[in-house]
């Protein structure tokens, strides 16, 4: 006796298993990042790797210029013994969380490029900079035959190494569980204060020390919350990911 043929698998039940093919095959693997999943499994199949590259910087570039838009400069603050004093040279900005979770979003190269990008066209002229400040001054200048160092400059080259870095970082999976998401966003902001404190000592002609005031303490407590926003997020979003794959196949979870 002859057994009924077992019916043909339709166009929806091809695609959704390729679908599902597709996120269990990234969310498996090592050297992407969650920017990898912003582009539909659907489209990521018929577009080039280059034009996806392009729209995951180009969002990224945005993603940093919002963040220099939210920016205040520092009043002084009087809290007991604690002494704060007005702070003219470095606003308060939502630019360190951007670059911190930019870069992991996109990874090491894209993130880079996506900073250099911004850093550029603000170099260029175009006010994307705190407080829609642009040009080459922000970094430096030169008066009398001296060169002066911009304020800013330090933190905003700052940005491109720890793009570098984090981006890395979330390659190599740390941004997948929140010790190493938290790891990942702490070395990031050492490097960006450890280069804008340096530059900021010599543009102001003090010791390093005398720029703490100016260029780490009014900070501490904003970063520290914006890396703890930033690291809570990746994992989160590798979780929503693998939870995506699973219910596309309808089995258990990728490991991550």
């Amino acid at each position: 006796m002859l057994s009924a043929a077992a019916p043909a698998a339709g166009p929806d039940t091809i695609r959704a298993m390729t679908t599902a093919d597709h996120a269990d095959g990234l969310v498996a693997r090592r050297g992407l990042t969650l920017g990898d999943f912003l582009v539909p499994a659907s489209l990521a199949a018929r577009a080039p790797a280059w034009a996806r590259d392009v729209a995951l910087i180009a969002g990224g570039v945005i993603l940093l210029i919002i963040g220099a838009r939210v920016a205040f400069d520092l009043p002084s603050v009087q809290l007991g013994r604690l002494y704060v004093p007005e702070n003219p040279y470095v606003p308060i900005t939502l630019q360190t969380f951007g670059v911190l979770f930019t870069s992991a979003l996109l990874g090491a190269r894209r993130g880079i490029s996506a900073t250099s990008i911004y850093l550029l066209i603000g170099a260029v002229g175009l006010p994307v900079f705190a407080f829609e400040r642009s040009g080459v001054e922000t970094f430096f200048s030169v008066e009398s035959g001296s060169l002066v160092l911009g304020a800013t400059g330090g933190y905003l080259l700052g940005f491109l190494v720890a793009s570098a870095l984090v981006g890395s970082l979330a390659e190599r999976g740390w941004d997948r569980r929140i010790g190493g998401s938290i790891g990942a966003m702490v070395i990031g902001t050492l490097i960006i204060y450890a280069l804008g404190l340096s530059w900021l000592a010599l543009a102001l002609d003090v010791s390093l020390t005398d720029a703490l005031p100016f260029g780490l303490y009014p900070f501490l407590p904003g970063d520290v919350l914006k890396l703890l926003v930033a690291a809570g997020l990746l994992p989160l979003g590798w979780r929503l990911v693998s939870r995506r794959a699973s219910d596309v196949r309808g089995g258990p979870r990728p490991q991550i």
